[in-house]
């Protein structure tokens, strides 16, 4: 058995370096940029009004101004403004020579004759400078970015219609076990729903995965191995749940040996999720997970992201926040480092939610992340701070 930290440098130092292919910008959100890229443009790429009003030179206010021209946005002003005159301007409209401050409309007063004066005292320049954002040349995205909808922004205000990005991985979904039937169907006497297979194929679809139900494999060896043949054939990463304990029935580890796949660890010192088995098979991964739905969808969280980001060109570190415990908390045995649900009240501090074991996957039903409790602890005082891993 080895401890958590152990099996996460493990996990982390495993995957390759994935390939590359050009998609459409329309496509990239989710993906990993696999190029850093540089301005071809300066932002903004010239004067620009940044609000509605009078373009006209500081140093004439408060006037009176006479207008000699309306600027839309979008078009080259054909004026110079002179001492004594001003261009009426749109937001996003590029400033005319000579000027050098944009009054608001609303800070103005129109005389009779049609010109306008200045009616307040102050008034700061209303402009976004040329290049004041980006100069020429400048990189404005890094190679492994995971691209959000502002970087969408960058790529196209850059001119990228075709980023270069990481190739999605294929993540190959398994449950094993007799008792399983489907959601759809109605469950007989000793028999479940397959929700683990469901769960994963929903965490992996969020990180931007693509996913595979490989279906459920039956308790036996052949079953196991027909299953897993296929998943090694068409997916970067398997994830499989049940059949890697200790039972008469649990046939996955000899399985696995047979088809040559190098375990890296198979036990680990948490709770919940100690059984989880993690292998290698030339350029494919494996993850044996527990039949339990907490802590498949824990170890997901906690080991399954970090390669799986890896295996697409990123590297992921989950979003912590440190808060005080609103109440506090105990637990009966300290022997290892356990993972519990938490919401995060209004008030900022961490709630522990009511939870009965690995089998509750209903005590995540409101969570907003999950707590360490280190091996060793049995009591956390109310007020200490401590890390949650938001969900």
């Amino acid at each position: 058995m080895i401890t958590f930290e152990e099996a996460l440098a493990m996990v982390r130092n495993s995957a390759v370096t994935p390939e590359t292919e050009q998609v459409l910008l329309a496509h990239a959100r989710g993906r990993v940029l696999a190029q850093d890229v540089f301005a071809d443009i300066e932002m903004p790429p010239f004067n620009k009004a940044a609000v509605d009003g009078y373009a006209c030179r500081r140093q004439d206010l408060p006037g009176p101004l006479e207008v000699v021209e309306i600027i839309a946005a979008g078009v080259v002003p054909e004026s110079v403004i002179a001492a004594g005159h001003c261009s009426k301007i749109m937001t996003g409209g590029m400033v005319p020579q000579g000027a050098d401050t944009i009054i608001m409309v609303e800070d103005t007063e129109t005389l009779e004759d049609g010109s306008i004066m200045f009616a307040r005292e102050k008034t700061s320049a209303n402009i976004a400078w040329k290049a004041e954002d980006v100069t020429l040349g400048q990189q404005v995205l890094s190679k492994g970015t995971l691209l959000k909808p502002q970087h969408i922004a960058i790529l196209a205000a850059m001119g990228v219609a075709e980023p270069l990005v990481y190739r999605r991985a294929v993540a190959g979904i398994i449950s094993t076990g007799d008792e399983l039937v489907e959601p759809g169907q109605k469950p007989g006497p000793s028999q479940i729903r397959n929700s683990n297979a469901h769960q994963l194929m929903a965490q992996a679809e969020m990180m931007g995965l693509r996913t595979v139900y490989l279906g459920i494999a039956s308790d036996t060896p052949e079953s196991i191995r027909q299953i897993l043949t296929e998943g090694f054939k068409t997916c970067d990463i398997i994830l499989l749940t049940g059949g890697v304990s200790m039972g008469d029935f649990d046939y996955v580890p000899a399985v696995l040996n047979e088809m040559e796949v190098q375990i890296q660890f198979k036990s680990i010192a948490v709770q919940p999720g100690r059984p989880t088995v993690f292998g290698i098979r030339g350029n494919k991964f494996l993850f044996g997970l527990p039949g339990n739905p907490v802590s498949s969808f824990v170890q997901f969280e906690l080991l399954v992201k970090p390669l799986a980001y890896k295996a697409m060109g990123y590297e992921y570190h989950p979003q912590i926040v440190r808060l005080p415990l609103a109440r506090d908390f105990s637990r009966k045995k300290g022997s290892r480092k356990s993972f519990i649900p938490v919401r995060i009240t209004p008030e900022g501090k961490i709630q522990p939610l009511e939870y009965h074991g690995s089998a509750h996957i209903h005590s995540y039903e409101g969570a907003d992340g999950i707590m360490a409790v280190e091996l060793g602890e049995t009591f956390i005082a109310e007020g200490e701070l401590r890390d949650v891993r938001q969900l």
